[in-house]
């Protein structure tokens, strides 16, 4: 695990710091993450929020209060705006959360009138690094959109995909549908949707990735489970994304493997025109890197144009 973790980061090592707005950092938590990632190369931080209360906290953190560059705003509402304009308008390559809420960070960037929209809908990737499993893997969506239907999932499978790709490269990565049975029932929307992403598939509404669905969790991830329940599937007991049916059952999932199995986590938001570092303020030093440095590849990715 550890070395995935490290393997991640020095991948960063060559490319130049990404230009980042820090929203509304007016706790001098946030400047513990800021500080290490500037440290490792990844950001240069551009502080977005009111100038006062950003140098209070970073004096209060052990910085000089005048460390990095300021955009004075006159609260977090404010704050979110300027960081979502100055993004389309290609002064900074990514967004970080500061303090406060996702909903009110997440309103303007989807918001029409700043520009950062694409055709697909924003969604959360959880790329998750753990002892108990043999490969690097992605949780999704367990942060953003809390009942998706099924144009959605389609457009959450899309977005991880993109980020598959250009963390590993071309190979396909393997999709697994998550649900509570690996049968479709027609009470179940979760194995309805996960019948017809298959379809969506085959008809190459969604390229680039095996899809299978619906599958229980545990057949998702250990081949003896599958083997067991008698399913034939080039992804069953090897899933490189698991999408889940909502927010709930996501973030549940996320959470057990990091606070209960000691996983490595980095989370960040796909679906705009730069990528949106969405920490928690329980996230560990290292989840903080580890979401700079997968905002720094999606960038860089997105500049030469290998994702939209």
């Amino acid at each position: 695990m550890t070395d995935q973790y490290q393997a991640l980061i020095d991948r960063c090592a060559a490319l130049p710091s990404l230009r980042t707005a820090v929203v509304h950092p007016v706790q001098p938590a946030v400047f513990t993450a800021v500080h290490e990632a500037v440290e490792a190369g990844l950001i240069e931080p551009v502080l977005i929020g009111p100038a006062s209360r950003i140098a209070t906290a970073l004096t209060e953190a052990g910085h000089r209060p005048d460390a990095f560059e300021i955009v004075d705003t006159e609260h977090s509402h404010a704050a979110a705006a300027c960081a979502a304009q100055m993004a389309a308008a290609g002064q900074v390559g990514a967004i970080m959360k500061g303090s406060l809420h996702s909903d009110e960070l997440l309103a303007e960037i989807i918001n029409p009138a700043c520009g950062l929209r694409t055709e697909r809908r924003i969604s959360h990737a959880f790329l998750m690094l753990t002892r108990d499993y043999p490969r690097p893997f992605i949780i999704t969506d367990a942060a953003v959109n809390i009942a998706p239907d099924l144009s959605v999932k389609a457009d959450i499978v899309i977005n991880a995909v993109g980020l598959w790709r250009v963390l590993w490269g071309p190979a396909r990565p393997r999709v697994a549908i998550l649900a509570a049975v690996e049968t479709v029932n027609p009470k179940m929307r979760a194995t309805l949707d996960a019948a017809a992403l298959c379809k969506m598939a085959d008809r190459e509404q969604i390229l680039d990735a095996d899809l299978d669905g619906p599958l229980a969790f545990d057949n998702a991830v250990s081949v003896q489970a599958a083997r067991e329940k008698g399913i034939v599937s080039d992804v069953a007991g090897q899933a490189d994304i698991m999408l889940v049916p909502d927010i709930e059952s996501g973030n549940i999932l996320a959470k057990q493997l990091i606070f209960m199995g000691g996983a490595d986590a980095a989370g960040i938001v796909l679906g705009a025109r730069v990528p949106v570092i969405l920490t928690s303020r329980a996230d560990s030093v290292r989840a903080r890197l580890l979401s700079c440095a997968l905002a720094v590849l999606m960038a860089r990715a997105r500049e030469k144009g290998l994702v939209k």
